[in-house]
This record gives structure tokens, sequence and C-alpha cells, in this order.
């Protein structure tokens, strides 16, 4: 390089210096821009934010007040629209005519993907296809596993809740349980229906099924122990979430049983509760992961055309065991709320 080259390159260098950092400086503005948190929250999403258009998703699900399941649902679809530049809108109702009505209002926003659960398809197949002829791209997660493709959804994201019910069954057989009961929680929810026949399917000891009211908990609390001073056969207690389990618990202490108590789905406060031998396993369907893919999965198809399994194929979340054996592993990031 000759003198005059060399002069060239030093004038040059502060320019290049500082186009470099306004650029590190846009792109850190762009990141911190949006709406409201409630909408949009992912503050813990920690990849790098799309330079696509801006999206905005719905994801409407069943959930029931108070229920911490889907705080984590939340969670995985708030960091992958941080990181998408998605503007995620969140909606619940476990009435199904509800939830179809929400929607129906994501519909007439004109956004540009949804994602919902299917605890009870019947009620979604109209809105659905409303959807689908306004050519709003449309997903499932964490209920549907048997009826997303004939309602016509791109992808599901989820368990086969039949396999997770009947490996819960084995389960309880290595364990030596002879008497079960099956509390459900929502009656009419598929998932929870599949859960349970699961278990009578493989589980070569007796099984009966309880109905409790989800939305209140000191009702769901003393029909389980009534239900236990009433047949003290029962030497397992199943339910099918983790705010139940725990509530379970009381259940025994309230009627002097010596049952125990195994769930399906999990939480920091279950996994807790595993460790100190309160509750004795849980199948875990990894929550966060249903949200996360079915948020991304729209940006992806949007962007790259791609959708996973093809529109035949389900991706599976779980089941995933979760005992004494691994608890300490995956407490961690249940404290997280990531578990």
């Amino acid at each position: 390089m000759d003198r005059s080259s060399r002069s060239r390159s030093r004038r040059l260098a502060p320019v290049v210096a500082l186009a470099a950092a306004a650029a590190l400086t846009l792109a850190g503005c762009s990141s911190s821009s949006g709406g409201k948190k409630s909408e949009e929250g992912g503050s813990n999403a920690s990849a790098g934010k799309a330079n696509t258009p801006r999206m905005t998703v719905a994801l409407v699900t069943h959930q029931s007040p108070g229920d911490t399941f889907w705080d984590i649902v939340r969670k995985g679809a708030e960091a992958a629209a941080a990181k998408d530049n998605i503007k995620l809108i969140y909606s619940a109702d476990p009435n199904a005519g509800n939830q179809a009505n929400l929607v129906q209002n994501a519909i007439d926003q004109k956004v540009d993907g949804i994602a919902i659960t299917l605890a009870k398809p019947d009620a979604m197949k109209d809105v659905v296809s409303k959807a689908n002829a306004a050519k709003i791209p449309v997903v499932g997660l964490n209920s549907g596993v048997s009826d997303w493709k004939k309602l016509g959804l791109l992808e599901f994201f989820g368990q086969d809740e039949s396999v997770a019910g009947e490996a819960f069954g084995k389960k309880l057989n290595e364990v030596g349980a002879k008497k079960a009961v099956c509390v459900v929680q929502e009656q009419g929810n598929v998932g929870l229906t599949q859960r349970c026949d699961g278990v009578k399917k493989t589980f070569s000891g007796t099984t009966e099924t309880l109905y409790v009211n989800g939305t209140d908990m000191p009702s769901v609390q003393s029909t389980i122990t009534a239900k236990l001073k009433q047949d003290s056969a029962i030497d397992y207690v199943v339910t099918l979430g983790a705010p139940f389990a725990l509530t379970a618990v009381q259940s025994l202490g309230d009627a002097g049983s010596k049952a125990k108590v195994a769930t399906f789905d999990l939480n920091k406060n279950l996994t807790s509760a595993i460790q100190k031998g309160t509750i004795q396993f849980a199948v875990d369907q990894q929550p966060y992961l249903q949200g996360y893919l079915a948020v991304d999965s729209l940006w992806l198809y949007k962007n790259n055309g791609n959708y996973s399994g093809g529109g035949e194929q389900p991706v599976l979340t779980g089941p995933a065991f979760v005992d004494k054996s691994n608890v300490d592993q995956v407490a961690q990031f249940a404290e997280k709320g990531t578990r």
C-alpha cells in the first residue's frame, strides 16, 4: 500500500467506526420497540430479533382462571414472538363458545396467524373454516392431536394424550398400584378424557373416574377427600394438572389416606413436591415448547414457506416422566418457567 492509500485509510477509519456504532444503536432501538408488554412480552428471549416485517399473531387457548400451566405456554409464545418481531395477542376462555368468539375476533382484526387449542374441537370447527377462508394460517397446540388435520389446521404441537395415558398406566403397574382414581377437572375436554382412557387401557389394576370443578379449588379438595374417605382401597390419585395434584396432597391429609399422588403436567411447585416425596411422579408435555413452537411456526410459514410435519404428522413435545431420578435437573428449568 502506498503513502496516499495509507493516508486515505486513516481518514476513513473513524467514519467506519461511527457507522458501525450507529448501526448497533439502531438495532438496539428497533429491538425495544413494540406495543403493550402484556400483549407482547418475551423479555426472557435470548436469541436475536428477526428483521422481517412485523407480524401479528393471536394465541387463543381454553385456559381457566388461575391455571398456572398456561403461564408456561404463554411464556414460550412470548419468547418466540420477541425473537421473530411478532406482536402477540393472547386471549383465553374455558367456555368453548367464548373461545370460538375470541378466534373470530382475531379474524376480524386480520391477524397474520392464529394458534389455538382444541379442547372441544367441534365448537372450533366453523371458526377455523372462517380463518382458512380468510387465508389466515391456523396451527394447533396442546389439545386436539386427534382432530387438527380434519379441522384443516396447518400444524400441531403437543403430546398424544392417549399415548401419554398409556405410558402413565404402565408406570402405575411398575410402582405396584392396585386401585387408582383419575380426577378430571373439566368435563368434555377431549384431551383429559384421552388421558384417563389411556391409563385404563394399560393399568392392570382398577381405575375410576372422578369429576371435579376445576375452577373451584376448595371444591376440588373436598370432592377428592370425600372419595378417599368413601373408598380406602384407593392407593393412587391420578390428577391431570399440577395445581390439582398439589390440592390432592391436601386431600390425603384431610381424609387420613395412605394413597399416593401422581400427575400429568408440571410446574415449579410440583417439582418441589416430587423432590420432597409428596408427589411420586409427573408426565411432562413441555408447555413452554408448545407455545414457542406454535408461534415460531407461523413466522416460518410466512417468511420461509416451512411447516413442520408436512401437514400430516404432529410435532410431539411429550410425554416425558419426571420423578426422583431426574427431578433435580428439571427443577432448575421449572424454576425459570421453561419446564
